[in-house]
């Protein structure tokens, strides 16, 4: 649901057209701004160059999906990284549930909603990280938690989330997947023992969005 912006959108890269979106998480309400229009933001330079496009734009049911089970979680004392952050309500969920949060993607646009949304529904900015799955840092920190949402749209991310998460997790950590059957699905499940990580458990979660129920499962990964 569209609601009238109250958020300092100041900080914001220029010629943004956003809106801001009132999301339910079990009941808790998020204030979500976000671009208006996903598609217009399509570079086709930058789609030449490495197929990229602007999926982080949208808030999409997996991101409700995971947020759900995110605020569920007791986060004092621990620390969260989330794999493709988009505009920030999981990371936002995480903040309320306590973690010391870290958010990272590919687009530094959608870092800067990321912190953005998560101070003004929280009250303390995340951290951020620019990072591409394909060239990862020689050094990277380990966190208690490593999460993503819907970030196996194309075959070839199966691995590298895979990989990502395993370089992320830490020896005692949990990760948290939510995928809506997306076509790298297959890709990121068989990569898990070579990168020495596990499927746990998964839950199917139901979100209703676009006038449908949306079915999202929301899987654990350990080592």
């Amino acid at each position: 649901m569209n609601e009238p912006l109250n958020q300092d959108t100041t900080d914001l890269p220029a010629g943004f057209d956003v809106i801001s979106s009132s999301v339910d998480v079990d009941g808790e309400q998020f204030s979500i701004v976000h671009p208006r229009d996903a598609e217009g933001l399509i570079d086709e330079a930058a789609f030449n160059r490495d197929e990229r496009l602007p999926y982080w734009a949208d808030i999409w049911p997996a991101s409700i999906a995971l947020s759900r089970t995110v605020r569920g979680l007791n986060g004092k004392g621990k620390t969260f990284l989330e794999l493709g952050c988009g505009v920030g309500l999981v990371a936002a969920a995480a903040l309320r549930a306590g973690f010391e949060v870290t958010v990272s993607d590919y687009y530094d646009e959608a870092l800067t909603f990321a912190r953005m949304n998560g101070l003004s529904n929280s009250g303390r900015e995340p951290h951020a990280m620019l990072l591409d799955w394909r060239h990862l840092p020689n050094a990277i920190p380990a966190f208690d938690v490593v999460a993503a949402s819907d970030v196996l749209y194309e075959r070839t991310l199966g691995a590298l989330v895979a990989r990502t998460m395993a370089m992320t997790l830490a020896e005692n950590g949990r990760a948290l997947i939510s995928d809506p059957g997306r076509v790298g699905s297959p890709s990121f499940f068989d990569a898990l023992h070579d990168v020495g990580l596990k499927h746990v458990g998964a839950v199917v979660v139901s979100v209703p969005m676009h006038g449908r129920d949306n079915a999202v499962t929301v899987h654990e990964i350990s080592h």
